[in-house]
């Protein structure tokens, strides 16, 4: 596990009240924030350029950072979820009743990864929750790869934290949880 050297209080209460961040995943920066706060949902929604409708990813350190959104999940489930985490595999589960539209589009699955990049579970286990996270960039354009390219396109409108992408060259692979059909590659 990555060492995290933002200092994690001043992040967290950026991200307590709305603010929106960048750090680094698998394959490019993500986007994100506290995925219970509608308002930072949306105005990353807006900074992006992405329509509600498409719906969005969370990642997690742990399953227990996913638990609130999802159905329940024995297990052998959690195992699986920590194992294809690893290989950046991204699933589409079914969800509680609760999980806002914001959150999941017009679908009735949301997004969720249990992340093996060191940086980013070590984030979302210093925040004690899981994260929104979508590429860091503009809808259309390529992602963000690099700090200094995260700030040149964001500024002041994101926290950028410091860290190293993975090696990964693709965003993770999207399967259905229900039946294993892949949605992206």
């Amino acid at each position: 596990m990555q060492r995290f050297i933002t200092p994690i209080g001043k992040l967290a209460a950026h991200i307590r009240c709305g603010g929106l961040i960048a750090y680094p995943t698998e394959s490019c920066y993500g986007l994100g924030c506290d995925p219970r706060n509608r308002n930072a949902v949306l105005r990353l929604l807006k900074l992006k350029q992405r329509p509600q409708r498409k719906g969005l990813i969370l990642i997690a350190g742990k399953y227990a950072q996913l638990a609130p959104y999802l159905q329940p999940l024995n297990h052998q489930q959690q195992a699986v979820l920590r194992r294809d985490g690893a290989q950046a595999i991204t699933y589409l589960m079914p969800v509680k009743h609760s999980v806002p539209h914001w959150l999941r589009g017009e679908h009735d699955t949301l997004a969720v990864r249990i992340t093996a990049h060191g940086q980013a579970a070590s984030l979302c286990n210093a925040l004690g929750m899981a994260l929104v996270s979508t590429s860091a960039n503009r809808s259309g354009d390529k992602p963000a790869r690099t700090y200094a390219d995260c700030r040149r396109r964001f500024g002041a409108d994101v926290w950028v934290v410091p860290g190293k992408v993975g090696k990964r060259k693709k965003p993770s692979t999207i399967r259905a949880w229900t039946d294993g059909r892949i949605v992206r590659k």
